[in-house]
């Protein structure tokens, strides 16, 4: 049978960008996609406690794996822990993209900044890393900044400005950060801008579906 994953994505811009890293580090796999961009919005409206929204991520997850995906990974870094956690029955499993950028931050550093466009990113991705940090028995100091200007800019579709904006803010607010998260799936392209600075600039995508490919590695071992 052939492997499958399926991504939930809160914006459809993930998708293309999901496709052509699953072509090149796991392209044994299928891949399915499901968008749902409201999602994201009520959970900056309502909060991660809001019970209703917690139902609809995990039906939404659960829709996603109606294909036939074994695992379903959700992109979006506000929801992603619940996601993440969702009872699955033995149907599916389910993840975060966001998990392995957190294990390798707690591993490369101890002075973190999360970065973010989105403040609903923020606290989850603290959550994330200080998991990760736990899981190791090692220490981070976690600082955080959102980088406000940037998101209007990505909801107007601009991709240059937005990432440009990122970047900019990185520069001016590392300090002594010996490790940069960028919260977001969509900030990615600013780790290339940013790689002058001498600190490890980490994102989701690359790291999130190379742990897709070691998971179903070990699942034909």
């Amino acid at each position: 049978m052939t492997p499958h994953v399926a991504f939930l994505h809160t914006s459809p811009v993930h998708v293309a960008t999901f496709d052509r890293l699953m072509q090149a580090l796991a392209p044994a796999v299928a891949v399915t996609h499901l968008v749902d961009e409201a999602l994201l919005a009520d959970a900056q409206r309502l909060g991660l406690d809001d019970a209703p929204l917690v139902a609809r991520v995990e039906a939404t997850m659960a829709r996603a794996a109606e294909d036939g995906a074994a695992l379903v990974v959700c992109t979006c870094s506000t929801i992603g822990g619940l996601a993440e956690h969702m009872p699955t029955g033995g149907r599916f499993t389910a993840a975060r993209i966001d998990r392995a950028m957190a294990d390798r931050a707690v591993r490369r550093g101890r002075k973190v900044l999360v970065v973010a466009a989105l403040p609903s990113s923020i606290a989850p991705t603290e959550a994330l890393i200080r998991e990760s940090a736990q899981a190791r028995r090692t220490e981070v100091a976690l600082r955080s900044h959102v980088v406000s200007a940037a998101w209007p800019l990505f909801e107007r579709g601009d991709r240059v400005g937005y990432i440009a904006a990122i970047a900019r803010d990185v520069r001016r607010h590392c300090g002594d950060a010996d490790t940069v998260v960028l919260a977001q799936a969509s900030m990615a392209p600013a780790a290339e801008a940013l790689v002058d600075l001498g600190l490890e600039v980490l994102s989701s995508p690359a790291l999130g579906v190379q742990a897709i490919a070691a998971h179903f590695r070990r699942g034909a071992a």
